[in-house]
């Protein structure tokens, strides 16, 4: 079962009997907020979006629309879709109330002389301190050629395999690249998604050998909405969400 129905199918009990009240798909992320005061965010592929001036074209409107009508638009295939589902997923789940490990990600990471990290996804504010502590460091983006230190996403099919740690962004869920990932990942000691748009969802990752969620959660929802609104992203994000970490209990891979 591919990472988005994994998904689905964990949000959908929860989402019974809950109600969306806004909905804001921004130039950066898309934003949801539920009508029991949660909001959650996720990634927005706008660049792959259909072209014309309605980049959403699916069911109208979703404001007051049971939260399961969100959840069910990962079946369309499209990513402003996905998006929409994976933020209706995080407002049901990554909620400020719960028992995260708050500070950094490297702070729960372990990272040896040793180890050759796989980055797929760019994560500046992380990189510094990953080389001084790891042997290598790989940065798999989007890009046709290599750039600086950035490598094309297609150079990860035989780099990440070599890795022990593999962080991997969670618009790869968004994208449906989640689930290859993992099976590269797949002799990696540590792999973690991390991300704005990371799912707290320990059950989804069951047998699938992540060790570590990273996310966020919305501690001013009507401030995110705004910033979403006006295109901002994580730059902007600051006091209105929270960065926590979610350790999961060793795991193995499905076979």
């Amino acid at each position: 079962m591919r990472l988005q129905d994994r998904v689905k199918e964990a949000a959908l009990p929860r989402a019974e009997g809950v109600y969306v009240v806004d909905v804001r798909i921004g130039l950066g992320y898309t934003a949801v907020l539920l009508d029991n005061g949660c909001a959650g965010v996720a990634y927005t592929f706008l660049d792959e979006a259909k072209g014309g001036c309605s980049v959403y074209r699916n069911i109208r409107p979703l404001a007051g629309r049971p939260a399961v009508d969100l959840l069910h638009l990962f079946d369309t295939g499209g990513r402003i879709e996905a998006a929409l589902a994976l933020a209706t997923a995080n407002a049901l789940f990554n909620r400020p109330d719960q028992d995260y490990r708050r500070g950094d990600i490297l702070e729960q990471l372990p990272i040896g002389p040793e180890d050759r990290v796989g980055m797929v996804g760019h994560f500046g504010p992380l990189v510094p301190a990953i080389r001084k502590q790891a042997k290598a460091l790989y940065i798999f983006e989007q890009i046709d050629l290599p750039q600086g230190n950035l490598l094309p996403v297609s150079d990860a099919e035989h780099l990440l395999p070599q890795c022990q740690v593999a962080l991997l962004t969670s618009t790869a869920i968004i994208n449906q690249t989640a689930d290859h990932l993992l099976a590269l990942a797949g002799g990696c000691r540590e792999i973690v998604f991390l991300g704005a748009s990371t799912p707290l969802i320990p059950k989804v990752f069951e047998g699938t050998g992540v060790t570590l969620l990273s996310g966020v959660t919305v501690v001013d929802p009507a401030a995110i909405i705004q910033i979403v609104s006006e295109g901002g992203g994580m730059r902007f994000f600051k006091s209105s969400i929270e960065k926590v970490n979610l350790p999961l209990s060793a795991q193995t891979h499905e076979p």
